[in-house]
């Protein structure tokens, strides 16, 4: 239990990282709808879902489940980008490339506690910062709407059919967050692909 307070309070900035990443590479190709908004911030206060980012995460917290939340999607018009079709598949694997870069920072941290300092405080920091990032990577890059690693599917989508399909992407979040869930009583998949690639995470720290 107390290991999954400290994912939260990991979990939290990554996304906000995460989500900001997102706004930030859109501006850069031209998109300055997050900029405007006030989204290519920081403070966490601009970026929190009262539901998502804090009641979801603390209940499954609660109740001994794997943390699991969202920040405010950071607003991207993908019809302001220079490139729609290509840009956009950068501005949405900017977040769990930013999550893949935190874990690991988190993993070096690891690798210098056990190979140069022996430092048990240090291997834990390293192992709280780099774990929850790897899974929120791997779990973003699921092909699925609205996760980022959708995108894939995006490529395939007809122009003309593009505006109905962002419809039912920003519809979707409740269907994957009742899969999560129904995952996490039932079949166990996800926690089994986490399991997995946390353990070759670690294998790597040592």
């Amino acid at each position: 239990m107390q290991s999954n307070w400290w994912y939260l309070v990991v979990i939290i900035p990554s996304i906000v990282l995460h989500e900001v990443s997102h706004g930030y590479v859109a501006w850069k190709f031209g998109d300055p709808t997050a900029k405007n908004a006030g989204r290519l911030t920081l403070n966490p206060l601009s970026h929190i879902d009262p539901f998502g980012t804090v009641l979801l995460p603390l209940l499954l917290v609660a109740l001994g489940l794997p943390p699991f939340g969202w920040a405010k999607p950071v607003p991207v018009n993908v019809s302001r980008l220079r490139n729609p079709r290509t840009q956009n598949v950068y501005v949405s694997l900017a977040g769990p490339l930013v999550n893949i870069v935190l874990s690991l920072i988190g993993l070096g941290m690891c690798r210098y506690a056990v190979h140069v300092n022996q430092s048990n405080t240090l291997l834990l920091a390293g192992a709280y910062i780099g774990l929850p990032n790897l899974t929120l990577a791997i779990f973003n890059l699921i092909p699925i709407p609205p996760l980022d690693g959708s995108v894939v599917i995006e490529r395939f989508v007809p122009a003309n059919r593009m505006a109905s399909y962002y419809q039912l992407r920003n519809r979707a979040l409740p269907l994957v967050m009742a899969l999560v869930i129904l995952d996490n009583f039932t079949f166990h998949r996800l926690g089994a692909l986490f399991g997995m690639l946390q353990t070759w995470w670690m294998s790597l720290a040592f």
